[in-house]
């Protein structure tokens, strides 16, 4: 009968029987089984390669002198600045372009398999994650600095107001005395400093110990905010529902971030620290809300009299929201760079003026105690972006569009083209922010425009948009990250001159790049 039971399993049983089926299914079963090794496999290779490659890079410049640790030369190179990992390779070859060649294959290599990683190291436990990123951050720590640091600059800016009673903000260094040992490490001796008056007091800070402990100090302050910013990401993509671990790899395993930004020790870490820490306390306020509509928009623009809807903004007070603001404003108060995302993230709590009231609260009271400190340790000064803004990179963005248009490079009339494509490129990120009710894919978007807008750009930006990529649900925002990344290489790596000698690519030679060259010169000098 057509509703016996005992026909019904006929209709889909296997040829050969139940035996055969069970053994089809436990063939699948291993097949699974034998892929999901395989990519395990993958992903511990991609992370012991990074590890590997980090270790190769940081022996290479650690070694002797040479152009891979700028601040060293012939007959300088002391073992303090080297670090425990110098001259552990007498053996390793003197020639200048062999280790040129050394030294860009492996961060090729490391870059190769970071991208690969992203795909298959979630398939790992997060530990085996965690584990390299905690390598690689050991190793960077133990390096010389490496190219385009700046961490000299810092000391001699902190030296100069302790030691010789000079503030940084109003006198160049090289009206102080040439005897500071910091003065002959430093390089930017014609320009007053541009850094944030909160990181400026904390340079102060180590005077007291030395240079030599100065040195390890910062490197060791800004190698554990790269560590706090990786755990504030992980934390951040838990409460969006992200994959953490692949949120932290594409962080924390950025091999342009760990050469020249780890390598380099640059205070980028900190103001990045800070802007990630204002999103976590974001994505925690709106969690212990419960992240419903009716939640967030209590407290409407209209209804009830302007004193009962302040009143309602503002009490009970939310310490997560403050202090998010807080966070902002202090990024910006260590470097100036994190102010471009403040507009974002104010246009993305528009439609929740409760929120939005508390979050300008928190930045109100940090600017007051920031201009506070500012006003107490430098007067009425501030940080001197303007000479630096002038400065041209060859490989910048901007620049390579000049050449393209034929003018030689970035001109004065471009540079302000670009400028005002910078401010209707913020404003419209501020309207995606709005209508998305967030403004972590808007602030990636809006780090990306500034990076290739900006005149002087350096490899180890591309910080400022990876923890937003990290998190963002845009897979185009990720993708653009790792596409500057990648460029970044191509671009700053030793062997990339030798890469524009074949293509006949000079653009220095150009009218507007010998200014431009003379113009970075006369701060140098």
């Amino acid at each position: 009968m057509a509703g016996d039971a005992s026909t019904l399993p006929l209709k889909d049983a296997p040829i050969g029987g139940a035996g055969a089926g069970a053994r089809r299914l436990s063939g699948e079963r291993t097949s699974v089984l034998s892929r999901t090794s395989a990519e395990e496999r993958v992903a511990a290779l991609t992370l012991l390669v990074i590890v590997l490659c980090s270790i190769l890079v940081v022996v290479l410049a650690a070694e002797r002198p040479s152009g891979l640790s700028p601040t060293t030369h012939v007959g300088f190179f002391p073992h303090w600045m080297a670090g425990p990992l110098g001259g552990i390779w007498p053996s390793l070859t003197r020639n200048v372009t062999a280790l040129k060649f050394l030294f860009t294959g492996a961060i090729v290599v490391m870059y190769v398999a970071y991208v690969v990683g992203l795909s298959y190291v979630p398939r790992l436990r997060a530990r085996w994650a965690i584990g390299a990123i905690l390598a690689v951050h050991v190793i960077f720590f133990l390096a010389p600095p490496l190219a385009l640091t700046d961490v000299f600059n810092y000391i001699n800016y902190g030296r100069m107001e302790i030691v010789h009673h000079l503030n940084p903000y109003t006198t160049i260094p090289i009206l102080e005395p040439h005897n500071d040992p910091s003065y002959t490490l430093s390089n930017w001796h014609q320009l007053l400093s541009p850094y944030g008056p909160l990181f400026t007091i904390l340079t102060f800070a180590v005077v007291p110990i030395g240079v030599v402990a100065s040195f390890w100090v910062l490197k060791g302050l800004l190698a554990a905010a790269s560590l706090l910013t990786i755990f504030l990401v992980w934390k951040c993509a838990r409460l969006l529902g992200r994959d953490p671990v692949t949120a932290i790899v594409l962080v924390g395993l950025n091999p342009v971030v760990l050469v020249w930004g780890l390598g380099g020790d640059h205070n980028d870490f900190l103001m990045v620290l800070f802007l990630v820490l204002g999103f976590y306390l974001l994505l925690r306020a709106r969690a212990r809300s419960g992240g419903s509509q009716a939640a967030e928009g209590d407290g409407s623009w209209s209804g009830a009299g302007v004193a009962e809807r302040l009143r309602g903004w503002l009490l009970p007070l939310s310490a997560f929201e403050i202090g998010a603001g807080a966070a902002f404003v202090t990024a910006t108060a260590i470097k100036a760079s994190g102010a471009i995302l403040i507009p974002v993230v104010l246009a993305g709590l528009l439609r929740t003026p409760r929120r939005l009231a508390q979050v300008l609260l928190g930045m109100a009271l940090a600017t007051i105690v920031v201009a506070a400190v500012s006003l107490i340790a430098f007067g009425p000064n501030i940080p001197q972006l303007s000479s630096q803004s002038k400065l041209v990179t060859n490989v910048s963005w901007p620049n390579l569009l000049g050449l393209a248009i034929g003018s030689g490079g970035e001109s004065e009339t471009l540079h302000h083209v670009l400028s005002g494509v910078l401010v209707v490129s913020v404003l419209l990120c501020c309207v995606q922010a709005w209508r998305r009710r967030s403004s972590i894919t808007a602030s990636g978007w809006a780090g990306v425009t500034l990076l290739v807008t900006l005149s002087w750009v350096l490899p180890w930006y591309v910080l400022w948009v990876l923890p937003m990529a990290a998190l963002s649900k845009s897979r185009r925002l990720r993708t653009v990250a790792l596409v500057l990344s990648a460029y970044m290489i191509i671009a700053w790596s030793p062997a990339s001159g030798t890469l524009w000698n074949a293509l006949d690519f000079h653009p220095e030679k150009t009218r507007l790049g010998r200014l431009n060259q003379r113009a970075v010169k006369e701060l140098l000098n």
